[in-house]
């Protein structure tokens, strides 16, 4: 009779310190051969530092790590790579100027040539329901189309360990059933999963061992499959996340009005915007669902003022044309932004909280001109600790912290700043559940105030929970309004592709 195979991967006793942080203090962890295997824990817990300390790409203070039985010392990605560990990260490791082909080649052996990893690509996309062009730039690619390169690209090493952080943070809930599939399959076929989210629904779903940590140390081990979301939050951050309770109000004037915008795409892979018709009232938060790439993103540089190629007429704020008004006027006028890219569109990874503050907000600026160090650390401070972000003050640069922590600073950054018409973007991508509950709270709050809210999300729940009306967006094009009450998951997901005339139609 033959022993049991030994574990997948098992890490003992590590520890990873950063000035003025322990990140992993004496975290032990075992996965085994052909086990989906969750890591929670809030924002800011030190998952996202373990999993880059399993794929090489941090080295350990102490503590072993034994992989297959044998313990290893794994320098770097390539490595890990060759023992067989591969890994989709939160934050994309993409190079813009490539294409897709490009980017996943650089990953692989030079084994293959640049056309037969081409042709992988289009089988693999094709097998898993991932639909990819291998030739396009990543440049022209939405967040969720990164997130599919990302995916491909590990699944064309055959990993013997897949390491997934977020992956479904800006997938659609038809794609992530179409992953889901995909990630049983890997597991049937005896391929271990280490999987970070906060969504525990799909914890539940995915996974039969779960390891929650806090701040920096292991609090637990569970099977998920045995918990509710209650229990698990429990777990994760100590209590459970206050339920919103929304209450239906009457909307006032309209802040944003958006008549018969049509708009070419300067982008070879982008999408054209046709006869785009949307309102935004004072006191409502509007939600806009939709697949990422079906003209979001074009719709979004519109109103914030990044594109102003828009007829004059098109864009209003508070019946006053701004189409051709870039982001600084907008602002003035009230409008505040936050765009799904954390680092480098929402802020600058090199510099500091406080300073990233000047990007969007002036008040410590004098009317000289000087920047009044004191008022804008003070002002950044206010923020931290109003959202609870866990950073080392706001001197810390804004690549230092993680990807839950950045978002739950630039939302508040904008929240704080009680615009008059508030875009918001993903806004809970990759935050905790204590944390999205909290900034979605913010979002009613200032709508109570009298704020007009558009929320572009890719979370069907999220916008179910705080829209009072929602659009689809599919291939450049609005859907009706729809008041939240009478929506679904079915009704929308049919109109994600662009059946929205025979719904109405029948109605």
């Amino acid at each position: 009779m033959s022993a049991n195979p030994p574990p997948r991967l098992s890490l003992a006793h590590v520890t990873k310190r950063y000035p003025g942080v322990v990140a992993n203090s004496d975290v032990s962890l075992t996965v085994l051969p052909g086990q989906a295997h969750a890591v929670l824990g809030e924002n800011g817990a030190g998952k996202s530092t373990l999993m880059k300390i399993i794929y090489g790409s941090v080295k350990p203070d102490e503590g072993e790590v034994f992989f297959n039985g044998q313990p290893v010392q794994i320098r770097n990605p390539q490595q890990a790579r060759k023992l067989g560990i591969s890994m989709v990260f939160q934050h994309f490791s993409l190079f813009d100027t490539l294409t897709v082909a490009e980017n996943v080649w650089l990953g692989l052996d030079k084994s293959m040539t640049l056309a037969e990893v081409s042709q992988r690509i289009a089988l693999k996309a094709s097998e898993y329901g991932l639909d990819m062009d291998p030739q396009r730039p990543v440049h022209t690619l939405s967040v969720g189309e990164m997130q599919r390169v990302e995916i491909i690209r590990a699944l064309l090493t055959d990993p013997q360990l897949l390491i997934l952080d977020e992956p479904t943070s800006v997938l659609t809930p038809q794609a992530v059933d179409k992953l889901f599939a995909v990630l049983h399959q890997l597991v049937a076929q005896g391929c271990s999963l280490l999987y970070i989210s906060h969504k525990l629904h799909e914890i539940r779903a995915l996974c039969s061992a779960c390891t929650v940590m806090r701040a920096g140390q292991v609090t637990g081990v569970c099977d998920p499959r045995e918990e509710s979301n209650a229990s698990l939050s429990r777990l994760m951050i100590g209590s459970e996340p206050p339920a919103l309770a929304p209450v239906p109000r009457q909307a006032g004037d309209v802040v944003l009005q958006v008549q018969a915008l049509s708009l070419k795409t300067e982008d070879p892979f982008g999408v054209n915007l046709n006869g785009i018709e949307l309102q935004v009232r004072s006191g409502e938060v509007v939600g806009l669902a939709g697949v990422s790439g079906n003209g979001q993103r074009e719709l979004l540089w519109a109103l914030s003022g990044e594109d102003t190629r828009a007829p004059q007429t098109s864009i209003r704020m508070d019946a006053q044309p701004v189409a051709h008004l870039g982001p600084a006027h907008r602002r003035k006028l009230g409008l505040h932004f936050v765009p799904e890219e954390r680092l480098g569109r929402g802020a600058v990874p090199s510099m500091s909280l406080a300073d990233n503050l000047l990007l969007t907000r002036t008040e410590s600026v004098s009317s000289a001109g000087w920047i009044q160090g004191r008022k804008l650390q003070a002002q950044a401070q206010g923020i931290i600790e109003r959202f609870k972000v866990k950073a080392a003050g706001a001197g810390a640069a804004a690549r230092s912290l993680s990807g839950g922590n950045l978002q739950k600073f630039i939302v508040g950054r904008e929240i704080s700043a009680q615009p008059r018409l508030l875009i918001v973007s993903q806004p809970t991508w990759g935050v905790d559940v204590g944390a999205a509950a909290q900034i979605r709270a913010e979002i009613l709050a200032l709508r109570d105030a009298g704020c007009a809210v558009l929320v572009v999300s890719e979370e069907l729940d999220e916008l179910f929970e705080i829209a009072d009306r929602l659009h689809v967006m599919a291939k450049g094009r609005l859907s009706p309004s729809m008041p939240r009450s009478e929506a679904n998951t079915e009704t929308i997901g049919a109109w994600m592709s662009g059946l929205w005339e025979a719904h109405h139609a029948a109605v």
